[in-house]
């Protein structure tokens, strides 16, 4: 399951509580689009601020709504008694992967990550994908680390999120990690603006934030990255150049968020408070910007 497109959605929130309907109708419109995966709970799906009630109601939803389509769903937590029992909810519920970052309120060692890597993963029956994402868990990942943690027990992907900008430094890393990581373990890359070219460098699978929201499309960036059409990929890839502007800005979830309510697919407000989208000049410059990129719908 951890190649091509994963597509992340949105779980919409209405004073935190979820709201199923426009939720159910995020994943269908995955479980149509025909993504490879779908990452349900992600950062983009909030997980970190739901209960561990809402996190499997969420996941028994998108297990229903996508159709036979692989979902994924994160386990992350500070206490590690919580993620085993949230990856043993998430198992009952039927999915097909976990997702996993090393959260912790107090910073974390590398030996401390991978021992809980070590302890999660004994205890699992399906796919875990390691979530390299130093920007909100505040732990950066070696790449000795990373080829280490490949060799566990049900290890399926290794989700990146730092990524060379230079291409011949960006390729140079993904063949290294490749040639390194245990026999099956997927490359995969994530941050919609460097995903292009992760893609390009040899990543196998974009986990990808705008795919939550226009499948279609990303599916038609990944096929052609992955196929080795350079040309077309950076060319899909640089028409939401006016986009990813507003990722440097305020970060895709916000970003993604304000799309989504812009176009009424979720309630506004979604987020969970005291989280917001964007408003203001901001906003009205993205609706702007959408006005320009109707070919994503």
């Amino acid at each position: 399951m951890f190649k091509g497109l994963s597509a992340f959605p949105l779980t919409p929130l209405v004073r935190g509580e979820i709201e199923e309907k426009s939720f159910i109708t995020l994943i269908e419109n995955l479980a149509y689009a025909g993504v490879n995966s779908i990452g349900a709970l992600g950062s983009t799906g909030s997980y970190a601020y739901l209960t561990r009630e809402q996190r499997y109601s969420a996941t028994k939803l998108a297990i229903s709504a996508a159709a036979g389509i692989p979902v994924m769903t994160s386990i992350g937590n500070v206490s590690t008694e919580e993620v085993l029992r949230l990856a043993e909810d998430a198992q009952k519920a039927g999915v097909s992967g976990l997702l996993l970052a090393p959260l912790s309120y107090q910073k974390l060692r590398s030996d401390e990550v991978f021992r809980l890597f070590e302890r999660v993963t004994t205890e699992l029956s399906v796919p875990l994908c390691i979530y390299d994402n130093a920007a909100t868990s505040g732990f950066k990942f070696t790449d000795d680390l990373l080829v280490a943690l490949s060799y566990l027990n049900n290890v399926g992907s290794i989700k990146l999120g730092d990524f060379p900008v230079d291409p011949s430094a960006a390729q140079q890393r993904i063949s290294s990690l490749k040639s390194r990581v245990s026999e099956g373990v997927t490359i995969g890359i994530s941050g919609d603006v460097q995903s292009a070219a992760g893609l390009i460098a040899g990543c196998d699978v974009w986990y990808s934030v705008l795919g939550g929201l226009f499948p279609h499309y990303c599916l038609r960036l990944t096929q052609a990255a992955l196929r080795g059409d350079e040309s077309e990929a950076h060319l899909l890839n640089m028409a939401l150049e006016p986009l990813w502007v507003f990722y440097r800005r305020h970060g895709s979830l916000r970003v993604i968020a304000a799309v989504a309510e812009i176009m009424e697919t979720v309630p506004a407000p979604c987020l969970p408070f005291p989280l917001q989208s964007l408003d203001g000049i901001e906003r009205a410059s993205l609706e702007e910007v959408l006005e320009q990129l109707k070919f994503l719908a």
